[in-house]
């Protein structure tokens, strides 16, 4: 998702694990389930760098990955990760498979009617271009624009735009949503699109693995939380909240962001179901 190829593994920046104490009174409020397992499933949706993908051992690393695993220590868990197609994250919370869904998940007031959120990151919407070759975020009319499937941008955003500009006369954005943050970026790179939108974290990082073949294109906009789901109405999604707040209050949240590069988008309270709209 943010290199200038398609493939899931990427060297990625070296980053240290923050240590992190278990909190006796947060763990005690685990699902009983939970507690006796030892451990936290998580369905996860790669790549999506910097926030979850492979790194050339095959092992799953990021963002994401090291703040869940900051929580699970919290809580005197581990978290077993299982990746998962973006689509059936949420389908399979909700059929008991998976404790908890991560995968840059924006919390929307749609997707809050089938699972619960826990907030922990503030994100954007940043758009990137050709090296030399602009694109206006807010008049994309006509243009090719790279985006992941089933993203926000995919969903919400540029059809927003695209319906805007139809309606002004103008041609349509031709939107192109591809299965993998990495093939909407490697498009961009090769030419084959005019303009990319992801999340700020992920566009950032991107053009930082192109090696100056592409670049940021307008400001970011948006306002909008990313969250971990869990089952409607599980108690999980307040254990997680009092277990990301705690990262926040003693600030291992803040290393966490910081060693990704991602502060940009830290929050200072976590709360559950979050959405705006």
């Amino acid at each position: 998702m943010l290199t200038g190829c398609s493939n899931t593994e990427d060297s990625g920046p070296a980053v240290d694990k923050v240590k992190v104490d278990k909190v006796d009174s947060i763990a005690a409020q685990l699902p009983d389930k939970i507690k006796q397992s030892g451990k936290l499933v998580v369905g996860v949706n790669i790549p999506y760098q910097p926030n979850e993908y492979k790194d050339p051992s095959g092992k799953i690393v990021g963002y994401d990955v090291d703040l869940m695993d900051a929580v699970a220590a919290t809580l005197g868990v581990r978290a077993e990760y299982l990746e998962s197609a973006f689509e059936k994250i949420i389908p399979t919370i909700q059929a008991g498979t998976y404790d908890v869904g991560m995968s840059s998940i924006t919390d929307t007031k749609e997707r809050e009617q089938q699972v619960d959120f826990t907030t922990y990151f503030n994100v954007r919407t940043q758009w990137a271009q050709q090296k030399g070759k602009p694109i206006n975020p807010d008049d994309a009319c006509g243009k090719k624009v790279a985006v992941q499937a089933t993203t926000i941008q995919d969903t919400d955003e540029l059809p927003a735009k695209s319906k805007k500009c139809v309606e002004e006369g103008k041609p349509a954005i031709d939107i192109k949503s591809f299965e993998e943050q990495s093939a909407a970026t490697n498009a961009l790179v090769l030419g084959q699109v005019d303009g990319m939108a992801a999340d700020l974290p992920v566009t950032v990082y991107a053009i930082q693995k192109s090696d100056g073949k592409i670049e940021i294109s307008g400001t970011a906009y948006g306002e909008a939380l990313y969250g971990w789901a869990v089952a409607k109405g599980s108690p999980l999604a307040g254990v997680l909240q009092k277990a990301v707040q705690s990262l926040i209050d003693n600030g291992k949240y803040l290393e966490i962001a910081k060693n990704w590069g991602v502060e940009q988008g830290a929050i200072t309270k976590s709360v559950v179901n979050g959405a705006a709209s």
